[in-house]
């Protein structure tokens, strides 16, 4: 896994969902374990499908190269994580100073989080649900777990299709947020009976549980657009006693209780955008990836120049993330106006940016 031949691993990381960073960095971690005392990770040790494959690997791959993923770590100088999950992993881990290299968090820029988690939910949420099931939003009771950038993107294409949407939320300021858009913030316990379409779109596990899914209405359907499979129970659903699963089609099973009410699941619990359809269009993806590719040349640059990066998790400068939307803007034929340098000097920036300062809510 990761082997670059004639290397002993890549120079920089581009990561989405901070997979390759874990296994460099718990290779490592394993390795010295193994050096120590001998003992090999223990893939019964946890019950998350991905940790486990993780731990599998390491086990068959430390007997055969006892120091491959700290080569790797020592060569790699840095990476850049695309997704929110990525970022918080990236996070944890400098906060525990535990970080082998410098990291760059493309989530978190402007052009990455407010277009594709917003716009590309927007578009890629409700052309999965058609594609999987036919059905017609309009009309139907939609509930959206998490309205942060990727939850309201959901709500926002669920209204706009037609469905009567509601949401649920932890922040105070997300939730007065869905409110002031005209969105109902509830408890699931308030709304499970009666909802015909559920997303989660939190990036945390557990949201959508078994018991959830017990007293949904028959044919509810269930889908993911946050995180892993996780979100919705769907180890404690497909180990239920008595549960038949009725594949549909590619990526659409449905779970029937044995009482005979089942609930419609997309992609098994995964990413429904993916698993349903093709994710994103290209052009928001285009603002992502130019991110990554600039963040990969400022990685380059601290590695060979100016060395300025320690093992923690940094954003673009501001004037990157503008110059990403500025790449953009002809395909969509819009003219930008330009300050004369005495507006430029009223409100203290600079003729051609960066025209807001880091703490610029968009």
């Amino acid at each position: 896994m990761m082997t670059v031949p004639g290397a002993d691993g890549c120079d920089q990381l581009v990561d989405d969902g901070g997979d390759a960073t874990i296994l460099i960095h718990k290779g490592k971690e394993f390795e010295d374990k193994y050096a120590k005392d001998g003992s090999l990770p223990d893939p019964a040790s946890t019950t998350n499908a991905e940790f486990k494959c993780i731990l599998q690997l390491l086990k068959d791959s430390i007997p055969l190269d006892k120091t491959k993923y700290s080569r790797m770590a020592l060569r790699c100088k840095g990476v850049s994580e695309e997704t929110t999950t990525g970022v918080l992993r990236l996070r944890a881990m400098a906060a525990k100073n535990e970080l082998l290299f410098p990291a760059i968090n493309v989530n978190d820029c402007v052009t990455k989080s407010k277009f594709d988690n917003v716009y590309g939910c927007r578009h890629s949420l409700p052309d999965s649900i058609m594609r999987a099931t036919d059905v017609m939003i309009g009309g139907k009771r939609a509930l959206v777990c998490g309205y942060g950038d990727v939850g309201k993107g959901c709500a926002f294409a669920l209204r706009g299709a037609g469905a009567r949407v509601l949401i649920t939320e932890i922040d105070p300021i997300n939730a007065l947020q869905a409110c002031m858009e005209g969105f109902q913030v509830v408890t699931m316990e308030d709304c499970v009976h009666e909802i015909d379409i559920f997303t989660s779109a939190t990036g945390n596990f557990k949201i959508i549980t078994l018991e959830h899914m017990k007293k949904m209405k028959n044919n509810a359907i269930v889908c993911n657009i946050g995180h892993f499979d996780n979100e919705i129970d769907m180890e404690d659903l497909e180990q239920f006693p008595g549960m038949t699963v009725e594949n549909i089609k590619p990526q659409v099973d449905r779970f029937v209780f044995p009482k005979g009410n089942g609930v419609i699941v997309l992609a098994s619990g995964r990413l429904v955008n993916l698993g349903c359809a093709t994710g994103h269009p290209s052009f928001v993806m285009s603002c992502s990836f130019t991110n990554q590719v600039l963040a990969q040349l400022d990685l380059l640059k601290n590695w060979k120049e100016t060395k300025a990066y320690k093992n923690d998790v940094y954003l673009l400068p501001k004037h990157l993330d503008e110059k990403v939307a500025l790449l953009h803007l002809p395909a969509l034929g819009a003219h930008l106006t330009t300050l004369s340098q005495e507006q430029a000097d009223y409100i203290g920036v600079k003729v051609n940016g960066p025209f807001k300062n880091d703490t610029y809510r968009y």
